[in-house]
């Protein structure tokens, strides 16, 4: 019953409204009180503080500041070797496993299309027909910088705009269509593997998504999708190189091509991720 009334709660919820006026609140400076405020967050969440590179709530000027804290060095080793991919973020897996029909499985009784979720276009889509795809779910706890699980070039970016249902477990098992419906920024790289789509995915409370190469993607003004152009520019990012962050917790989706590479046996649904863990090796190098 319980858990009716937070799917229920979330149509009902202003879902713009609330999450555009926590990010404003979560930009400002306000000393004591943004540290009190950290020190709460901290410990509701029993946040591991020792592996940020500043573990001080007083160092933090704002939330935004604390959320997207930086680890300390060497706290994530990067998974060694050519043929493997390493995870790309802190969280738990949601789902992973292959794209049957051009559906991606969301949880028991509910699946998304591909297209839909990357903007729509038969041509962003047609590489990752038939392919695989792993959905992590950052909780608010994690550490909110996405990386990259192999080197890519990046050739274009999609801006979806959309809804902004919460992406927990819960939501996950009960919202239809759930991530092919929220606010979402698409980015396509073209890797060793062929190419490689980065979805980050945004949710209720997310107050903003970026990306290294273009800064604040979301929140926009701009409601309707937006397409960017990098192939002829050359932007690229190195296996475990930051590609982007969430500022609030959210999910990424990532999607390959078929026979392109085989997830680490030891991932299936509800497995934690720690960044720079293997993640994949590529087809051929079992």
């Amino acid at each position: 019953m319980i858990d009716s009334l937070k799917i229920i709660g979330q149509y009902l919820l202003p879902k713009h409204l609330v999450s555009r006026l926590t990010g404003a609140l979560a930009k400002i400076e306000a000393g004591k009180l943004t540290t009190f405020l950290i020190k709460k967050f901290i410990a509701k969440y029993n946040i591991d503080m020792s592996e940020a590179k500043h573990s001080d709530p007083a160092y933090f000027k704002t939330f935004n500041d604390f959320f997207t804290r930086e680890l300390r060095d060497g706290i994530r080793p990067i998974y060694e070797g050519e043929e493997n991919l390493c995870m790309p973020v802190d969280g738990q897996v949601s789902q992973l496993g292959e794209i049957k029909a051009g559906r991606i499985f969301q949880a028991k009784g509910h699946d998304f299309s591909l297209r839909e979720l990357l903007g729509g276009g038969d041509e962003i889509a047609a590489p990752f027909d038939n392919g695989i795809f792993s959905t992590i779910y950052l909780a608010p706890k994690d550490y909110h910088r996405i990386h990259m699980p192999i080197a890519g070039k990046l050739e274009q970016m999609v801006f979806i705009p959309g809804d902004l249902f919460s992406v927990n477990p819960l939501t996950a098992e009960n919202v239809p269509n759930l991530f092919a419906r929220n606010e979402r920024a698409v980015a396509i790289f073209s890797t060793d593997v062929g190419p490689m789509a980065m979805v980050l995915v945004g949710a209720t409370i997310v107050a903003s998504i970026e990306t290294v190469w273009g800064g604040t993607i979301a929140p926009s003004k701009n409601k309707t999708l937006q397409y960017w152009d990098y192939s002829k520019q050359n932007i690229t990012l190195e296996k475990g190189e930051e590609m982007g962050r969430f500022k609030l917790g959210s999910t990424i989706v990532a999607l390959f091509p078929k026979d392109s590479i085989n997830f680490s046996d030891t991932l299936q649904a509800g497995s934690p991720t720690r960044l720079g863990e293997l993640f994949a090796t590529k087809s051929g190098n079992e």
